[in-house]
Order: C-alpha cells, then structure tokens, then sequence
C-alpha cells in the first residue's frame, strides 16, 4: 500500500499559490483515475484507488502546511504504511517554476512541511517529488502564499502530468527509475 501527499493549505485563499501545488497535483490525479478526494479523516481530505495493484491513498492535509505530518502521521499508523511508501509533493523555491526534481531521502531543506513530516515519521527516507516554484525576490511568506503570474502558471501546468507519471513509476518500478526518467524535467 501507498501513500501520496500532495501539500498545501487549505481554504479558497490558497487556492493555485505555490505553496499549493502538492493539492493541484493531488487534485489532477484524482481526476485522471476518476476518484474523489473527499473523505475526511486523519486530519485531512482522502480517497483511494489502486495503481498497478497496490492500493493507494491520495491525501491533502488540512492541517496548513507547517502541521502536514500530523496527518501523513496518522494515516501511516492507520493502515500501516511503511514510510519508503509514502510519496510526497510538494513546491520547492530552489528549482525554477516548470523543473521537477525526486529524491528518495534527504532534508527538509527549510521547507516547513517536510520538517514537519520527518519529525512525526521520525526518519528522512520517503521518497518526494519536489515541483519547483521558483525563488522568492522578496518576503519567503509573500512569496509561497502568492499567486503565479499567468506565464509561470502555464509553466508550473506542464510539471503536472509528469509528477503523476513519477508517481506511477515509484509504485510500479521504485524511486531510483522516477528519478532517472523524470528528474531534470523542465517545462
């Protein structure tokens, strides 16, 4: 069984920021295997489906970003997910609006969602899909809870297709065969 986190915030006032893009992603998903994302539970919005027949959850948070692994936290304990099962997407500001980058394991890299999920899972090793949004050219905050202009946003789009497919690939081959199909995507 797997586990797909697509971060955000939730609330219409979030809706298509940067910080975002984890629930776009969720969101798409959803639709291509015309699911619904609307169980609550676990602190968060959830549904199911299978993906080459391995049961998968995809699960929006709504504990706003900086509590995420509150309910990544409890859904792992819910159906006992391993955590190299739990596959996270999330925006990154060192990547530029359109680039893709997977990694099996690594640091939070000051991102506040991922710190929070590596603190309630207790381990860095899960596999994440980082989409990148660009670098802030002032205020971080300002900058993640903002909008993209409609040229970045045409960009961003273009990752989301591709993120799917790296989900898929994790689930069906692993993480080292996402990473070398799909890292240095750019749009």
């Amino acid at each position: 069984m797997y586990l797909v986190v697509g971060l955000g915030n939730p609330g219409d006032k979030y809706d298509k920021t940067r910080h975002n893009v984890g629930f776009d992603i969720i969101d798409l998903f959803a639709n291509e295997y015309n699911i619904d994302v609307n169980r609550q539970k676990f602190k968060g919005m959830y549904g199911e489906t299978n993906i080459n027949g391995e049961k998968v959850i995809l699960l929006k948070p709504q504990t706003f970003m900086n509590l995420s692994g509150e309910s990544v936290r409890e859904v792992c304990d819910f159906y006992k997910i391993p955590n190299d099962n739990v596959i996270v997407i999330y925006d990154d500001i060192s990547l530029e609006v359109g680039n893709i980058r997977i990694r099996p394991k690594g640091s939070a890299g000051g991102h506040n969602g991922i710190k929070n999920i590596i603190a309630h899972l207790g381990t860095d090793i899960f596999p994440r899909i980082k989409i990148g949004v660009g670098g802030p050219a002032g205020d971080l905050v300002n900058h993640v809870l903002g909008k993209f202009s409609k040229e970045e946003r045409e960009l961003l789009e273009k990752t989301f297709k591709p993120a799917i497919d790296a989900v898929e690939t994790i689930i069906s081959q692993n993480t080292a065969e996402a990473m070398n199909k799909f890292n240095g995507f750019k749009a």
